[in-house]
């Protein structure tokens, strides 16, 4: 996984700040973040709070926790019928 900077409290703060009214290049020069970072942060964050965060990160951890236990790797999304091969539709009646 990717080291950060900040913690996801910390990227909270620094989002509730550009709520408050400082301009979002202003804050971006202020902790050395680009925009793209900014509002990457704001998509996954955003509404959230302190309590939300954490219970986040409790799930986050209760999942990884539960799937080494069972043995269950995690699984990509699939689209639907992108697992099919073209011969597999053919198939069908």
């Amino acid at each position: 996984m990717k080291w950060s900077r900040f913690t996801e409290t910390q990227t909270v703060a620094i989002l509730r700040e550009a709520d408050a009214g400082v301009a979002v290049t202003e804050v971006c020069s202020k902790y050395g973040v680009s925009g793209n970072t900014f509002y990457n942060w704001k998509k996954k964050y955003s509404g959230m709070g302190v309590p939300e965060l954490k219970r986040m990160k409790e799930l986050e951890t209760e999942n990884t926790i539960e799937g080494d236990v069972l043995g269950v790797e995690p699984r990509e999304p699939c689209t639907e019928g992108a697992h099919l091969k073209s011969s597999d539709a053919s198939d069908a009646p």
